[in-house]
């Protein structure tokens, strides 16, 4: 168990050092939700832009990393939705990522499309400090869990791999050497948009110890969130999937008859479903941070 003081003699490089080596395996590689009052929300105006200050805390007691990668899948067909985290987020192989590669390797562009809107989606998870929230000031000076995309933890990657000479890497989970992440949205056509965002000077959250402390043990576990309690098992997630599907389209028999190599099964033409009737940007490389919950309020 790392206490404390420990934490506090490891701020700056060798924490940094450890966290880049982390984040080299994320770069290197292609939940409690809903209302879990954990998670912290920003709050938007009726233009759908909003701003809120937080900061970023280091892994919580006994964990080694300050966040974790987790991928699922929300679209829907002809039996209905399918909403559900993908076991590639824990090692394994995963029914609609198999399902979704014989798709596009049947060499049917029809096909091709279906994957791509069937597309696993990312988000993080990581333990905030709430420094300011102007549209909900009660939140301020609290530890939450902040659910977020692939566009924030660019900034959080940058900011430790600076790509500029001069720019000097720095730690944003560190209470002392980090720095505060202004959180911008805008609305651009329609979407929550993060590029403004960005991270205030470097310095501690606070200057008392015993306050950083307090903080630092007050995180919430971000392990459990790989637990296999949040993950059904292959089969499941297969007799899930071949409902929500239909067992008799033509893209399921084309993916079927990859396997059989039957000759007909590449002159089929893909069924007409809708893959996801939900926001443009739901694909692995996008940043919407309550796509989830989009697809649940639909699915409900």
């Amino acid at each position: 168990m790392v206490d404390f003081s420990k934490l506090k003699s490891m701020s700056g490089k060798k924490s940094l050092e450890a966290l880049t080596a982390e984040l080299s395996k994320v770069n290197g590689t292609s939940e409690s939700k809903g209302s879990d009052d954990r998670f912290w929300t920003a709050s938007v105006d009726k233009a759908g832009n909003g701003y809120a200050v937080i900061r970023f805390l280091p892994s919580p007691p006994d964990e080694d990393v300050p966040f974790v990668r987790v991928f699922d899948h929300g679209f829907q067909g002809p039996g209905g939705w399918y909403i559900e985290n993908s076991l590639t987020t824990i090692g394994k192989q995963d029914p609609v990522s198999e399902y979704n590669s014989k798709l596009w390797n049947s060499g049917i562009e029809a096909n091709k499309e279906i994957a791509r809107k069937q597309k696993r989606r990312l988000h993080f998870v990581s333990n905030i400090y709430v420094v300011n929230d102007p549209a909900n000031p009660t939140n301020e000076g609290k530890v939450f869990l902040y659910k977020y995309g692939k566009k924030i933890f660019d900034k959080l990657n940058d900011a430790m791999n600076p790509q500029f000479p001069g720019d000097e890497p720095v730690n944003p989970f560190d209470l002392w050497a980090g720095a505060n992440f202004k959180l911008k949205i805008r609305n651009v056509e329609g979407y929550r948009n993060y590029d403004k965002s960005e991270f205030d000077k470097i310095g501690a959250l606070l200057n008392d110890d015993e306050e950083l402390e307090g903080i630092w043990k007050s995180e919430h576990s971000l392990q459990e969130f790989l637990a296999p309690k949040n993950f059904k098992s292959y089969e499941e997630l297969q007799a899930r999937l071949m409902k929500v599907l239909d067992e008799n389209t033509p893209a399921v028999k084309v993916a079927r008859a990859e396997e059989e190599d039957i000759p007909w099964a590449r002159t089929e033409s893909a069924p007409k479903f809708k893959a996801a009737e939900a926001p443009k940007h739901t694909t692995v490389d996008d940043d919407d941070d309550e796509s989830l919950e989009f697809f649940k309020k639909l699915a409900g």
